[in-house]
């Protein structure tokens, strides 16, 4: 019950690394606002762990700022925030041919609707006297790929910017800001953009362990960040990735 009397907000509760912290947060003790942008995704993860759902959109700020409000109307104060919600568009690639409709999209919500949640999750945070932010960044946000993503790599970089200014400037205010740093996911979003069996092995085989991580094992990073037991965790850059940025060659 690492979480016993907290009130944690997620984004992207309704699938992936979202829902698996859901359920393991609400496990650990915390009482969950399952946020996400398909509200019957929210409302299904929401019942299945006891909590309350909130249908949003992260990049539009009337939406952020509204979440927050439900939180601390329904259950009277916010802890914990984790900003997870985020995409991948399939036709976000090389810098030189990735339109700029992409780019916008992609940079708010993955950047931007970050942005956006701290700016109304923080002064909940400070009036109950405190709390921690997870932010999910990437392992791409430290590294370079010639199977490019520029919209996703550069929001990510943001994200992870960030959350080191965040996490300088409120340490005093007793907020924690922190990023998580997954590697590749095995999610639904990501079993879809790799279909394909040559663009999938072009990864893995970047992979120390050979396979992609589980959204459990992102989550139970996220719990450590969320708990008191990170509570000299602040402004990290929390690599989760199996060793892709550790490695120059992989296990044949």
């Amino acid at each position: 019950m690492r979480l016993a009397k907290k009130v944690a907000l997620i984004t992207g509760a309704g699938s992936g690394i979202g829902q698996a912290s859901a359920r393991l947060f609400a496990r650990e003790g915390a009482r969950v606002v399952c946020v996400d942008v398909k509200g019957d995704a929210a409302a299904a993860t929401a019942a299945e762990i006891g909590g309350s759902a909130f249908a949003a959109d992260v990049s539009k700020a009337k939406d952020a700022e509204a979440m927050v409000a439900f939180a601390e109307k329904t259950y009277g104060r916010l802890d914990i925030a984790f900003n997870n919600a985020g995409i991948f568009d399939p036709r976000d690639d090389s810098v030189t041919n990735t339109d700029e409709d992409v780019w916008d999209r992609v940079i708010d919500i993955n950047l931007k609707g970050v942005f956006l949640g701290c700016k109304y999750e923080i002064p909940a945070l400070l009036r109950a006297g405190g709390g921690a932010i997870i932010n999910t960044a990437s392992f791409v946000a430290i590294v370079g790929a010639a199977t490019p993503q520029i919209a996703y790599t550069a929001s990510k970089g943001g994200v992870l910017s960030m959350t080191r200014e965040i996490a300088v400037e409120f340490a005093r205010k007793n907020v924690r800001c922190n990023a998580l740093c997954p590697g590749p996911v095995e999610t639904p979003l990501l079993a879809e953009l790799l279909s394909d069996p040559a663009r999938r092995q072009r990864r893995l085989v970047h992979i120390p362990p050979g396979r992609f991580a589980r959204a459990e094992e992102m989550a139970n990073a996220a719990l450590f960040l969320a708990s008191d037991e990170a509570s000299y965790v602040n402004g990290s850059t929390f690599l989760v990735d199996g060793g892709i940025t550790a490695a120059y060659v992989t296990p044949e």
